[in-house]
């Protein structure tokens, strides 16, 4: 006799644990490791102004990110080239977060000087966290829980918000 053929569950624990310990973890190191105050966007200019334009530069990308998921969740209209758009939006927006979140941890480490630098720290670790979770979530076979994926972008959309306002419009207001 063979064993009945059971249909297997996705992890869906695995994703929150993931991005709770990607969020913890660049906390963490960003803590404990000695700022630098090495800058590798000195070659190109003042590095502030090169992060805030390309913080500003995710933003964008962010929002068509969100235009397009409102299409593919059919609550606006979509084109047959919204899948790739919303695909391709959000690979371009993390390439172009990546030196800036390295800048930041490995020059700065994680800030609490103030509130908005407090912010700013935490909303960074938050961001990166819950991308991997948002990637785990969408790797994974349906959970049942429709509900799940929009929240995770939501959360992933409302940290870089965060990031934005405590960065790149702070540099851009002063």
């Amino acid at each position: 006799m063979t064993a009945p053929v059971t249909a297997r569950r996705p992890l869906v624990w695995l994703p929150a644990v993931a991005g709770v310990g990607v969020a913890v973890g660049l906390g963490v190191y960003g803590r404990l490791h000695h700022p630098s105050a090495l800058s590798m966007f000195d070659a190109l200019g003042r590095p502030i102004v090169i992060k805030a334009g390309l913080t500003s530069a995710v933003v964008v990308l962010a929002v068509v990110q969100l235009v397009s998921a409102l299409a593919l969740y059919g609550r606006l209209p979509a084109t047959s080239w919204t899948p790739a758009l919303h695909r391709w939006s959000g690979r371009l927006a993390v390439v172009l977060s990546l030196p800036v979140a390295v800048h930041c941890l490995y020059a700065l480490g994680f800030g609490f000087d103030s509130p908005r630098v407090l912010a700013h720290s935490l909303l960074g670790c938050l961001f990166y966290g819950a991308f991997v979770a948002k990637m785990l979530i969408i790797s994974q076979p349906d959970s049942g829980r429709p509900w799940v994926l929009p929240l995770a972008g939501g959360l992933v959309f409302t940290a870089l918000a965060g990031i934005w306002l405590t960065s790149a419009l702070w540099f851009f207001l002063t």
